[in-house]
């Protein structure tokens, strides 16, 4: 026999109406009891008459108590069925609003959307849902603490549902994520484009709190259920509704955060191209398919070859040869940076070993890297694991690394320097980068971005910026590379600025490390004694080191 599953209190307490019905028929024996046994008690107490029966006064009583329990336990059970629903409606009331804020949340939002899209469909009106995220708003939680945090999320629900049209619905997703859902005139965008212009401008006013002001911008992706063709899609639900607002809003950011686009399908496929590179990230790291190629560094004014420059490479199967500006902006975003870039090093090292000992290898440190104290100890034992001189390492870090955490970097430099690596300041002239900075923090060595190089294309026009940086170098004794050299004018212009090491597509395209050693060995700058055994896949594909 199955177990029947228990019922619930609120259940049992409404079957339990019996008890008023135990007390009603209580209530109705005592009548014809009382009607019989009463005059007959009255009479003898006041007029010494014969007592009346026994059996009939003992009922009599029963009834009075059943009345009794009744009555209560009828009372009692409504009270507490009352109580019930009052719990079981706050219960409903916290599970389909945010606790926070107090507007809807994230599950109540989807059935909101479906009543508002029944309501649209109804008027024959388009249906807008907007998503709404704070651009780094987790810096203000980090800074402030989330209590201060909290109190800007109030005050922006206040803000957003100030503006909202009366049937609005607007909702906390989660975190600093919020979304609202609206019906408006079919094929009049501009009325939702007027209200999310006057949400940017109601938004950008500071945030004042007792303790300081906060000012914060938004990111807002829309999506609608209104075709181009002047109809309504009715396949477009509420979880569709939201996607593609996510993708809209992914997209906002992208192009720099503090704006708004509607979605629109290339968005779609733009999104399906990253997931296919996050995947392929995974994947390709453990596959050995990111592999580090060499860029030539060289001295300006003798030619001669100085060192490289590891540039990261993916070859992937499906999509080929992929350059780092695809692939590692989104291992930053999905933490897989300091995995890749490590496994580019050992490579990097290894290669490193078979060149001539008087050549030197840069190496781009992400700004993601720098933020783990313990990079540089972790760096160093890479350099003792593949026993590579760390007097030949340059690493470079570029100037947004200077603007996150200054005590850390200067004491990442500090640690690194002291074991004899040089520190290179990257695309110097692009980020922030002050005096203080180049006059406080050990660097040894400063790259003028290639912007500033293509303006020495022209013989008649001298770049300011080129001869100002190299003067600061020059001040400050610090030696400079110059990137983006890519033509003999440019070369030219350069010559006549002093010494200078110099890397770009004049002297070649970078390389893989097969074609570097094949260089190096015709120029008879190939370390024989140190390089390892290689052994060529049987597919001709990929080369790999065999050390003894």
């Amino acid at each position: 026999m199955k177990n029947q599953e228990p019922d619930s209190p609120l259940e049992t307490a409404e079957r339990d109406f019996i008890a008023l019905g135990i007390a009603v028929a209580a209530i109705i024996l005592l009548v014809g009891t009382g009607g019989s046994v009463l005059p007959k008690a009255l009479a003898a107490v006041l007029y010494s008459q014969s007592k009346p029966d026994v059996l009939l006064v003992n009922a009599l009583l029963l009834n009075v108590a059943l009345v009794i329990f009744g009555w209560r336990r009828y009372r009692e059970l409504t009270l507490e069925i009352a109580e019930r629903k009052r719990a079981e409606e706050r219960a409903r009331l916290l599970a389909s609003t945010d606790p926070l804020t107090h507007c809807l949340n994230r599950r109540s939002m989807v059935e909101a959307t479906e009543q508002a899209r029944a309501l649209a469909a109804m008027r024959g009106e388009a249906l807008a849902y907007c998503m709404i995220d704070l651009d780094n708003f987790k810096h203000i939680n980090d800074m402030h603490g989330h209590t201060i945090g909290d109190a800007v999320l109030v005050m922006l629900c206040e803000r957003v549902q100030a503006l909202l049209p009366r049937e609005a619905k607007l909702a906390r997703l989660g975190g600093d994520e919020f979304a609202f859902v609206m019906t408006y005139p079919a094929g009049q965008h501009e009325r939702v484009d007027d209200l999310v212009i006057r949400l940017f401008e109601r938004v950008s006013h500071p945030f004042e709190l007792p303790e300081l002001t906060i000012e914060l911008t938004t990111s807002i992706g829309l999506a609608t259920d209104y075709s181009l063709d002047g109809t309504i899609d009715p396949v477009i639900d509420a979880a569709a509704l939201m996607h593609r607002a996510d993708m809209a809003l992914y997209h906002a950011k992208k192009q720099g955060r503090n704006r708004y686009f509607w979605f629109d399908a290339s968005m779609e496929h733009e999104l399906r191209f990253r997931n296919q590179i996050e995947t392929g990230i995974r994947q390709g790291i453990a596959r050995g398919e990111f592999v580090p190629f060499y860029e030539q560094q060289v001295d300006v004014q003798t030619g001669a070859l100085l060192g490289f420059e590891m540039l990261a490479r993916w070859r992937s199967p499906q999509l080929g040869l992929i350059k780092p500006e695809i692939f590692v902006p989104i291992a930053e975003e999905i933490g897989l940076i300091t995995a890749m870039s490590e496994s580019l090093m050992e490579q990097a090292f290894a290669d490193a070993r078979e060149w001539d000992d008087a050549l030197t290898l840069s190496i781009n440190i992400s700004p993601v890297q720098l933020r783990d104290p313990w990079f540089s100890q972790r760096l160093l034992k890479k350099l003792v694991e593949a026993n590579f001189p760390p007097q030949r390492l340059e690493i470079e870090i570029t100037e947004t690394c200077l603007h996150e955490n200054i005590g850390l970097v200067r004491t990442m430099i500090t640690s690194l320097r002291n074991q004899g690596i040089q520190i290179s300041l990257d695309d110097f002239g692009t980020g922030y980068s002050s005096l203080e900075h180049l006059h406080n923090l050990p660097f040894d060595r400063i790259k003028i971005d290639r912007s500033f190089v293509s303006e020495l294309r022209e013989p008649d026009r001298r770049s300011g910026i080129v001869e100002a940086i190299i003067s600061l170098g020059r001040g400050l004794n610090l030696p400079l590379t110059v990137e983006g050299v890519e033509d003999e004018e440019i070369l030219n212009a350069l010559k006549s600025m002093g010494r200078l090491k110099a890397q770009g597509y004049l002297y070649g395209q970078p390389e893989d490390a097969v074609a570097v050693r094949a260089r190096l060995r015709a120029a008879g700058q190939l370390n024989t004694a140190a390089a390892p055994e290689r052994v060529r896949d049987t597919d001709d594909t990929q080369t790999r080191s065999r050390t003894a």
